[in-house]
């Protein structure tokens, strides 16, 4: 969207040109030591605070997505859009950072078919929650 990003593992330099690109902050979705030759939590957290870039981490592993974490990203993504901002969110593929955005945007009220059309037209399929994106969405709505 033109509030939230997506992307594969970004490295230090990547921080710089974010940063030239307009985002305000970096959601980190990806857990330390999933590939020990990437910068780790600590690396970009250092990176994005020399670069004067806000940073959270928000780490999903094959356990999946937990409600802390979707609304943890839903928030961020609220107040960085209120604030005119704009977010980068990585993990290995982008693939995780996609899904757990999808679950935020619906439980923020958006629309599951937009939610999905917006993931498809990055490249990204968010078949394997769209049952939870419906179910936050409606839940929205209540």
């Amino acid at each position: 969207t033109d509030h939230f990003w997506v992307s594969p593992q970004i490295s230090l330099a990547d921080v710089d040109t974010a940063k030239a690109e307009g985002v305000t902050m970096i959601v980190n979705n990806r857990p330390d030591g999933e590939e020990p030759d990437a910068p780790q939590h600590a690396d970009i957290a250092a990176a994005a605070e020399a670069a004067g870039l806000a940073y959270l981490a928000l780490p999903v592993t094959g356990a999946g997505f937990s409600a802390p974490q979707v609304d943890a990203l839903a928030d961020a993504i609220a107040a960085q859009k209120a604030a005119g901002g704009r977010i980068l969110a990585y993990c290995r593929s982008g693939n995780r950072s996609t899904l757990l955005w999808s679950l935020a945007s619906a439980r923020a009220g958006g629309n599951p078919v937009s939610i999905a059309a917006k993931a498809a037209a990055a490249g990204y399929d968010i078949t394997p929650v769209r049952p939870m994106v419906d179910a936050l969405a409606a839940a929205h709505d209540d």
